[in-house]
């Protein structure tokens, strides 16, 4: 996967992933067993992440905190994070997401079950891939019935 302005947005990625990854999940739960299978996938998926935290850094040009403040218009594209609080400063960027429009659709398919690995557990490599110096700290997520995902980025060097 390629971050850019493409035609297709992310989330219509994401919900495009997930109707055929859920399926070979429960495909390949049945034959190896559930711990072996996500196991795979979570590495698997921390591959790709850190990946396209690479080319997100490519993309904008940079990766300093304010380039992934820039670069955070990729994942709202269609309204699918309402995102409040942002605070930032040259060490840290810190913002809540109060809806999230991927909790919804993996809950719409069925899948609420691997929302939190297909989708939010991206995110620490991805930030990663981005800067190896940038480190995600985050306490809660709407996948995981919190009331907001609260994102914190620091400069760790």
């Amino acid at each position: 996967m390629t971050l850019d302005s493409s035609e297709i947005s992310i989330l219509k990625r994401r919900e495009i992933e997930a109707q055929i990854i859920g399926s070979l999940l429960a495909a390949f739960q049945n034959e190896i067993g559930a711990e072996k299978t996500l196991s795979i996938a979570q590495k698997v998926i921390e591959n790709l992440a850190f990946k396209n935290g690479q080319e997100l850094a490519k993309l904008l040009g940079g990766n300093t905190i304010e380039d992934f403040a820039n670069g955070l218009s990729f994942w709202g594209r269609e309204g699918a994070l309402e995102v409040k609080d942002i605070k930032q400063n040259e060490k840290e960027l810190s913002f809540n997401v109060t809806r999230c429009k991927y909790a919804d659709m993996y809950e719409t398919f069925g899948l609420k079950e691997y929302g939190v690995l297909l989708s939010c557990n991206r995110d620490y490599s991805l930030v990663k891939g981005f800067n190896p110096s940038l480190k995600l700290i985050r306490t809660q997520t709407i996948m995981e019935g919190g009331s907001k995902c609260d994102f914190c980025i620091v400069k760790t060097e």
